[in-house]
């Protein structure tokens, strides 16, 4: 994976993985956390995949394989949507935008290679191209929900605006100077805080190989139900249709007197017994030390549990 040039920047500590490539942090995480929460600053996402798909028939195929209904996406219209297994496991989420003649989407770091390989397999005689852009192109995120102004520096650069904020497909070649032309960089460690306070799943870090939509409440964000058929919909479909996916995802508030962050995949526990593991944790410039856990989707909603051996209580996420 590429290193950012942006790690060049006065204070920056790289990231670990899933992260690396990028910074963690410029030396002050929670003062970067406040100003991506006050509408100011830059997350450098440099290191998460580009993948382009071109083509007249590029939003239909793309509607017969994914979540999403993407038929009618309109130039400039940002929405999630995601490919699943045929079991109905989630495999990847593509965060995507369309220019009026390609669709443009940003996935998780290294996994644009097998996001492309799978497409590309399923292309048939359609009128589609599939490009990795990673190489190519950087995403930046920016905590302002609209375009920037016609008569910018960077109006010509293509920006998904979504409700938190927008991101931009640069190329790779102008990422050092935006990073030079832009005051108060923010690193992963604010990004993650704010995602995680925000609810907001990420693959890889709340999902398994047996993860379903209904758990992590994206059937909201990320799915069509009244769409045609997909790889996986009779999951999506029966589980809907029953309410009762295995597990369910929980936001934790943990007890701030312990000053470890619980690790990803380190067990949640109820009077003892493991009913589930953390997803995502961050230190939160409000909220304190947070998480995301997936647990049994029965666990008692005032239940107190322990995350990692440190106390901690829940807000519902996905209603049990």
């Amino acid at each position: 994976m590429a290193t950012s040039p942006l790690l060049s920047l006065p204070g920056a500590v790289a990231a670990e993985a899933p992260d690396q490539g990028v910074a963690a942090h410029y030396g002050d995480p929670l003062r970067e956390q406040r100003r991506l929460a006050e509408g100011r600053g830059f997350v450098d996402l440099s290191n998460r995949g580009v993948v382009r798909v071109s083509g007249p028939d590029r939003l239909s195929w793309l509607h017969s394989l994914t979540t999403q209904h993407l038929t009618d996406l309109k130039p400039g219209e940002a929405t999630v949507t995601l490919v699943l297994s045929p079991n109905g496991h989630i495999e990847h989420a593509l965060y995507v935008v369309d220019d009026g003649e390609a669709l443009w989407a940003h996935v998780e770091p290294g996994t644009a290679p097998a996001l492309v390989a799978f497409l590309d397999r399923m292309r048939f005689l359609l009128r589609v191209e599939v490009e990795d852009l990673t190489e190519a192109y950087a995403v930046v995120f920016e905590p302002v929900a609209e375009p920037r102004p016609a008569g910018d520096a960077y109006a010509d650069v293509l920006a998904r605006v979504a409700a938190d904020g927008r991101e931009l497909f640069l190329p790779r070649e102008r990422l050092a100077q935006f990073g030079a032309d832009h005051a108060d960089p923010a690193g992963m460690w604010a990004y993650e805080a704010l995602r995680i306070a925000a609810y907001r799943p990420r693959v890889g870090n709340e999902t398994d190989h047996r993860t379903i939509v209904h758990e992590l409440g994206w059937l909201d964000t990320a799915v069509h139900l009244n769409k045609g058929c997909y790889r996986g919909q009779e999951t999506v479909a029966r589980v809907h249709n029953l309410g009762r996916p295995p597990r369910r995802l929980v936001f934790l508030h943990l007890d701030g007197t312990e000053e470890k962050l619980p690790a990803t995949g380190s067990p949640v526990e109820l009077d003892g017994r493991q009913i589930g593991f953390v997803t995502s944790a961050a230190r939160h410039h409000e909220l304190g030390t947070i998480a995301l856990a997936l647990v049994k989707r029965n666990t008692a909603v005032d239940a107190v549990l322990t995350a990692d051996g440190v106390p901690a209580s829940q807000e519902v996420v996905v209603p049990a």
